[in-house]
């Protein structure tokens, strides 16, 4: 697929994406300023009743309190539909970012399985053929033979320089799509203890801590049908 087409089915698929953030935004604003009047209500009703307690009877004591705690279970109640719409409105805004970390995933494959079949070693190679990247790899790799140390210990130091175009180009893991800081504040899930991208699957484990999964960390290629149960919970059930 091309990358227009990419391009073109990911803006179809967010045109619809500002109405709905500006009408949730709305929606908490409102309850905001609904949340502030009742707050003052409040402070109203409180007052009278710290000013008139001792005159008022216990019936009146016991309603006017009673108003008080309706207020504040008001109060209440406009804050819990706030925090249920920023829940709505960050899985609003995370579903399309996994989208669009799975096309670029997508996008990424297709574009190593073209240059597998043009015969060339990368985009950054352009007009350079398989034997001549060879010879350059080879001498950089006789030239670095000698160096060691923490280097060594590097996953990408470790990696092999091979003839083969196939293990020039190394396999893409969703979680080389997007090299970007990431927000601290983000949730992370999974045994890799990342933020979510791609495919992820869900515990079928009610109480299990981690809950979320990516499908290359568990080694699944497409959803399994029925319960699934992570690595932890398996031997934890199996223990039992």
């Amino acid at each position: 697929m091309a990358t227009a087409i990419y391009l073109e089915h990911y803006l179809d698929s967010i045109e619809n994406l500002p109405c709905e953030l500006q009408r949730n935004f709305t929606l908490m604003r409102d309850l905001d300023n609904r949340t502030e009047e009742k707050k003052g209500e409040i402070d109203k009703l409180a007052e009278e009743y710290i000013a008139n307690v001792k005159n008022l009877a216990s019936e009146q004591r016991v309603e006017h309190l009673q108003k008080i705690q309706n207020a504040y279970s008001k109060c209440k109640e406009f804050s819990d539909d706030k925090v249920q719409l920023a829940m709505q409105t960050y899985e609003m805004v995370d579903k399309h970012i996994r989208r669009l970390d799975a096309d670029l995933a997508r996008f990424e494959n297709e574009l190593k399985e073209k240059l597998e079949l043009s015969g060339y070693e990368s985009t950054d190679g352009r007009g350079l053929k398989k034997s001549d990247m060879r010879s350059q790899r080879e001498k950089r790799g006789s030239r670095g033979r000698g160096r060691k140390g923490s280097d060594e210990d590097s996953p990408k130091k470790k990696k092999k320089a091979s003839p083969d175009l196939s293990d020039a180009l190394l396999p893409m893991q969703p979680s080389d799509v997007l090299d970007m800081p990431v927000d601290p504040n983000e949730p992370t899930y999974c045994l890799c203890h990342q933020v979510s991208y791609g495919e992820m699957i869900g515990c079928d484990n009610p109480d299990c801590p981690i809950e979320w999964f990516h499908f290359a960390c568990v080694d699944l290629a497409t959803k399994p049908k029925g319960k699934w149960f992570c690595p932890r919970c398996t031997q934890d059930r199996k223990k039992k």
